[in-house]
């Protein structure tokens, strides 16, 4: 598991403030409910990271959070005590009911095979009521990736975060890509510096669409723009027939 989930997440939030999703968030529950068939009043989301979706369409719909590091769920539970958590891969957690919706934000990018992407995508499957959706948020697909730079980070209390991430495509052959980042870490006057490598799937817009149909879903893709995203990605949405 990279550092940045594992031994530092307790730093995330100063890596990636919640409050800088509130106008994609806001858009994610948009396109659900224009694609779904029936009224969204529950959401589980899958590889829930932090939280910080959540923390915004907590105000609108029921949430359940599945994520499989413990530290990312100790910081979002202090961000949305009222929420379930649950400890749990998407490739194979099962909790035995289904929901309105399904969404999987950039935590998707984890599943660097076709096998894990299809065993995500069942278990969209078979949490989702007939007529609802999944949608997934990839940060890139084959199309649109582009290697780059980007760097942030905030102050918090008694401690400060800043990183430079650098993605780029060691072998543009397989279907991965490498986001490495240098974080510079202060507590107090201390100062120390981590490097953490995260290796992410990197798949055509088709084996998406495959993927979901393979699965049961009636797929669709869809181009998305928020202030914050240089260029538009891919979002891909899935609906399960009635």
């Amino acid at each position: 598991m990279p550092l940045m989930y594992d031994e530092l997440a307790d730093w995330w939030p100063l890596l990636s403030p919640p409050d800088d999703y509130a106008e994609e968030a806001a858009q994610y529950l948009a396109a659900m409910r224009r694609a779904s068939r029936r009224t969204v009043r529950t959401v589980l989301e899958l590889g829930s990271g932090g939280g910080n979706n959540a923390s915004h369409l907590r105000q609108h719909v029921g949430m359940t959070l599945v994520e499989p590091s413990a530290g990312m769920i100790s910081v979002s539970r202090r961000l949305k005590p009222e929420c379930e958590h649950v400890q749990g891969d998407m490739r194979d957690v099962r909790l035995g009911r289904d929901f309105d919706a399904v969404f999987v934000h950039d935590a998707v990018c984890y599943m660097t095979t076709r096998e894990d992407l299809r065993r995500a995508m069942e278990t969209a499957f078979v949490h989702c009521r007939p007529g609802g959706v999944v949608l997934f948020a990839p940060d890139y697909t084959r199309e649109t990736f582009a290697a780059g730079t980007e760097h942030g980070g905030t102050d918090g209390d008694g401690r400060a975060l800043r990183y430079l991430e650098w993605t780029w495509d060691p072998d543009p052959a397989d279907e991965t890509y490498v986001a490495d980042y240098t974080l510079v870490l202060r507590e107090g006057t201390d100062v120390r510096v981590r490097h953490d490598r995260h290796v992410e799937g990197l798949f055509p817009r088709a084996a998406w669409l495959d993927l979901l149909a393979s699965a049961g879903f009636e797929p669709q893709s869809v181009s998305f723009a928020h202030s914050e995203l240089e260029r538009p990605i891919d979002l891909f949405i899935g609906r399960r027939p009635e």
